[in-house]
């Protein structure tokens, strides 16, 4: 591709051109990432203790890089200057939720570890690619009730093809302005660099988090997501060698390890052991009101949705000039790991074979 062919089609996006629209689509990313860690978060603790080790440690692994994505996303918006808020009442997903895979969309819901589950996280991290240009952008269908991801927060009749090309509208929208910006003799990239999250901050085992200070790093913070997610090029790894989120989950279905020289769809490592029945039968997509309003479910559910309110809030400061306080995160993933332990522990009342799992729902909703 000639330099002015890569100049033009980064000065035509199809919806960004102004920071104003930027800041919807980065919002909209934030959502996005987050929506994931309910999900994970629920499988994971859903598992026996003792069980399972392998599969825990796959998802653990995926979930605190999911975390990283969030602050990469937060580190783009202060980097342009737009304010990054986790607390605000449209925030938290409202399960199911859809995500897209190409002409149709999937349902993603909090569940407990399953071969169902597992099939969910694939298809979360699947990576595709529209076949042309003008199938990028879809017509959004009345999908009823829950959260749609990945639609074009401008145009609500539309949707995207997939994730990949969600973002991939962020990266031209990014192109675009930082071009119309420095055609004015101004900088896009002018946010406070002591909001960024640096990797003294985060560490997540797999990829650091990205200083955004111009459109190359912020490039390149963009990159870490999409790599993490579904692999390098098309390889099953990411650009620091580490397997891919979908090649970690699709471990766990073939019940087998990759390894190094391994193709896609043919780990030949050690086995991977699975027990799906050491798994407590947690409630599926659970709202607040679901539980009798007197029941000790109903009380560690409530004290779950504190916890996880205050984890959004603690979040929050930290993408907004306090980076030094996500030094404290292990510790707020061990708070909700006991709260959520203590919850899932409880029969759901009214419902014989059933656990208690906790309601994802913003503090406005749980009043409702």
């Amino acid at each position: 591709m000639t330099q002015q062919t890569t100049l033009r089609s980064s000065r035509l996006p199809a919806e960004i051109r102004t920071v104003t629209d930027l800041e919807a689509y980065l919002n909209a990313a934030l959502r996005l990432e987050h929506a994931t860690i309910p999900p994970y978060l629920t499988a994971l603790y859903s598992l026996h203790p003792g069980s399972n080790s392998d599969a825990q440690h796959v998802i653990r692994v995926v979930a605190v890089e999911e975390m990283l994505h969030l602050t990469l996303v937060a580190n783009v918006m202060n980097a342009v200057g737009l304010p990054v808020d986790l607390t605000v009442d449209d925030f938290i997903a409202d399960y199911p939720v859809h995500l897209p895979s190409g002409e149709v969309d999937f349902l993603v819901s909090v569940q407990p570890f399953s071969a169902a589950a597992v099939t969910t996280f694939l298809n979360i991290e699947r990576p595709a690619k529209a076949p042309s240009e003008d199938a990028r952008l879809l017509p959004r269908p009345d999908l009823g009730a829950g959260t749609v991801l990945a639609a074009s927060p401008l145009d609500p009749s539309v949707r995207y093809y997939s994730i990949g090309e969600f973002y991939d509208e962020i990266e031209r929208g990014l192109r675009y302005l930082e071009h119309e910006y420095r055609e004015r003799g101004e900088e896009l990239f002018g946010g406070d660099i002591a909001r960024q999250v640096g990797p003294e901050y985060f560490y997540s085992g797999g990829g650091e988090a990205v200083v955004v200070c111009d459109l190359a790093s912020a490039l390149r913070a963009l990159t870490v997501i999409a790599e993490q997610g579904e692999g390098l090029g098309g390889g099953i790894y990411d650009g620091a060698g580490e397997l891919s989120h979908y090649y970690r989950f699709e471990q766990i279905q073939l019940a087998r390890y990759y390894q190094k020289g391994d193709l896609a769809g043919r780990p030949s490592g050690p086995r991977l052991d699975v027990d799906f029945s050491a798994v407590y039968p947690v409630a599926v997509d659970t709202k607040l009101t679901d539980y009798p309003c007197d029941s000790p479910a109903r009380a560690a559910a409530e004290q779950f949705g504190r916890t996880y309110d205050d984890f959004l809030a603690f979040l929050t400061e930290a993408y907004n000039g306090q980076p030094q306080k996500l030094l404290d995160a292990v510790p707020w993933m061990f708070r909700l790991r006991d709260d959520i332990n203590r919850l899932i522990r409880n029969p759901f009342p009214d419902r014989p074979g059933v656990n208690a799992s906790p309601a994802f729902e913003p503090a406005s909703r749980r009043r409702s």
